[in-house]
């Protein structure tokens, strides 16, 4: 896979950088790495492949950073039985040297600050869709309100 991707080093540790130009909508490879049958299996690489199943992404994808206007997103490709193969797709088109990113859309109550540096970074890493609701509970806890009264139980 050296003919597709390079690990590199980013503000934030390691990065997994484009090797060549990809045009867009380019399926540029399976996201490979060890597929684990355990609903409660979590890690800060694991890719929920739906049902029981998680796949915790090996060399080179591990090194997928985040960026709120992402260049390449993950496309789940269901089999007859799960789990489903995941496949890195670009979204535009990406030049030789740029770093490859996703949206990582966590959930709300998962979320944490983000420092990606794109244009209209949303601030969190957090699913667009969650984060009206996840402003709605950083106003909470800011004023001490929250619907359990422990402030500490909303996302940083």
């Amino acid at each position: 896979m050296d003919d597709l991707f390079q690990v590199g080093d980013t503000p934030y540790g390691k990065g997994l950088f484009a090797a060549r130009a990809f045009p867009k909508r380019h399926l540029i490879a399976m996201v490979t790495g060890e597929v684990i049958d355990d609903e409660h299996y979590s890690s800060s690489y694991c890719i929920d492949l739906g049902d029981t199943f998680s796949l915790e992404p090996g060399e080179p994808f591990r090194y997928l950073n985040h960026s709120c206007e992402p260049n390449c997103c993950l496309v789940y490709l269901e089999e007859d039985e799960p789990p489903a193969e995941i496949w890195l797709e670009t979204i535009r088109p990406i030049a030789a040297g740029d770093q490859l990113t996703i949206d990582y859309a966590w959930p709300a109550n998962a979320a944490i600050p983000c420092g990606c540096g794109a244009r209209r970074c949303r601030g969190w890493i957090v699913d667009p869709a969650e984060l009206k609701q996840l402003k709605s509970a950083q106003d909470r806890k800011t004023k001490g309100l929250t619907s359990q009264g422990d402030p500490s139980a909303l996302p940083i």
